[in-house]
């Protein structure tokens, strides 16, 4: 899979831009603040529709507009499909194939995306919400049905909580009501919390050999965190166990009107042995975890959905040292259509350089290209 071109308009500091990309690596340079991490993002906002870097979509848009758009031509299949998302300051429009997509779900299903960027830190070192939202996008992109449950889980614990406020100084209620509440809610949270414990799983798989070749350290993993009983494999018997939960600490959600178990209090953790990264790793082994985790998903790709997803790296070599540098230049390859963003193509090593499309961006525009042959050399 891989993006064969992308236009874009109006979008940050762009006010147009239209670029072929290589099917393998391509290489993004120039100065900061020219553009290179808004073009990367502008990728990453095509495939998944939403920023990795902010919540605000009207924000995108560059400064004065009213609309901004990116359209790409998506190489998967047999057949490319041509994806195009429009921006506007009250809502955003979903094109497939020149045709208008309402289900996100859909959309979301085309183009696989793996970005890592400074900021992914904040992955280990800030809240569950930020964990809690990155395996909601990651999970949506390997299963199209995951999205649907997840809205669904939303509406249903949004009633839930209305009710708790609404019954919060009531002594007599509705139980019955309360009762069919609880059922619909236990099957959709535990919906989400199998989804989530396999992806977690499944990750755990290549986590340990990705982290161990790029740091030397063995036996990393992620640890899942949920209210839902680990122990068990019986879906009922999990189910009946979360439920008595419930039940446990109804009186308490009833005086502060809001649900306190379920998926939208799950959180993962990242531990090497039984040291918590989080609290006692380096930076530098936090941030090998994190590429760690997003390596292992082009390993999940591959493996359960057939696909090789696209991989975005935002100034990720001036971070690390030259050892650190070689270990990961072994999982970039020619096969991974890789967009690499570097204020200084010094850190970036001559293999990858040799085999790579050099774009440098300046001021929101494509100063100069460099393309690549097939022997590797430029022209």
């Amino acid at each position: 899979m891989y993006f064969k071109s992308i236009k874009i308009t109006n979008f940050r500091n762009y006010e147009t831009l239209s670029l072929d990309l290589h099917k393998g690596i391509n290489i993004l340079y120039g100065k900061n603040a020219q553009g290179k991490t808004n073009l990367l993002e502008s990728i990453y906002v095509l495939g998944l529709t939403k920023s990795h870097r902010d919540f605000i979509d009207h924000d995108l848009i560059k400064n004065g507009e009213k609309n901004a758009s990116i359209e790409g031509v998506l190489k998967k299949d047999l057949f490319p499909t041509t994806m195009k998302i429009n921006i506007s300051q009250y809502d955003k429009k979903l094109e497939l194939d020149n045709t208008r997509i309402t289900k996100h779900s859909l959309y979301l299903s085309k183009a696989n995306i793996i970005i890592f960027y400074p900021d992914d830190l904040e992955l280990i070192k800030g809240s569950p919400t930020i964990r809690r939202r990155y395996l909601n996008l990651e999970i949506s992109q390997l299963d199209s049905s995951y999205y649907v449950i997840l809205n669904d889980f939303r509406k249903i614990l949004k009633m839930r909580n209305d009710y708790l406020k609404k019954i919060s100084n009531l002594e007599y209620y509705d139980t019955n009501y309360l009762e069919v509440l609880n059922k619909y809610y236990v099957d959709k949270a535990y919906m989400l919390f199998k989804m989530r414990k396999k992806f977690i799983e499944r990750m755990n798989e290549y986590n340990k050999k990705i982290f161990e070749t790029l740091s030397q350290i063995p036996n990393f993993h992620l640890v899942y965190k949920s209210s839902f009983d680990l122990t068990l494999t019986d879906e009922k018997e999990i189910k009946e166990a979360f439920m008595k939960k419930m039940e446990h600490v109804f009186l308490t959600e009833k005086k502060l009107k809001m649900t306190l178990l379920g998926p939208h209090r799950e959180d993962f953790m990242f531990y090497t042995d039984d040291i918590d990264l989080k609290k006692y790793g380096s930076q530098g082994q936090q941030r090998m975890a994190v590429i760690a985790i997003k390596l292992s998903e082009i390993e999940i790709f591959k493996k359960y959905k057939n696909v090789t997803p696209i991989l975005l790296l935002d100034d990720v070599f001036s971070e690390l040292d030259k050892r650190k540098k070689n270990n990961l230049l072994k999982y970039i390859k020619k096969s991974v259509q890789t967009i690499i963003t570097t204020t200084d193509l010094t850190t970036i090593h001559k293999k990858i350089k040799e085999n790579a499309k050099l774009i440098e961006i300046e001021n929101g525009k494509i100063k100069h290209i460099e393309e690549v042959k097939t022997n590797g050399r430029k022209k």
